[in-house]
């Protein structure tokens, strides 16, 4: 989940950081919901996880905080319909720490768009 989000959620009174929606990992500059799908992320020394699809907000949003969904369901303009992050694969595990650098690796193109999961 990009934590860029948790700063547009504060601007409409929400609250949220790192692992309040159920997320594992908080990238910050990537543009997680733009990137290819099996597009690869490389974090720490070994780590890698495989994107397989864009993060579908569900009812359990709003009973952390009533409208919070609708502030996660982005604009038609956007492109996406979601921003609340990404779901991947672990293709190989390893230990990953705050700080680390998210290294991308781009898959062989033509490029896909992450499909909603």
């Amino acid at each position: 989940m990009p934590s860029e989000l948790f700063a547009t959620l504060l601007k409409a009174g929400f609250e949220v950081g790192a692992g309040d929606l159920g997320e594992n990992i908080t990238t910050a500059g990537l543009d997680l919901e733009r990137l290819p799908l099996r597009c690869l992320i490389e974090l720490g020394p070994t780590a890698i996880i495989e994107l397989t699809g864009l993060r579908t907000p569900c009812v359990l949003i709003d009973r952390y905080r009533a409208g919070l969904k609708r502030q996660v369901l982005s604009s038609a303009e956007t492109g996406r319909p979601f921003k609340s992050g990404v779901l991947g694969a672990v293709r190989a595990g390893g230990t990953v720490a705050a700080g680390d650098i998210a290294r991308i690796r781009l898959p062989s193109s033509p490029f896909r768009a992450l499909p909603a999961l």
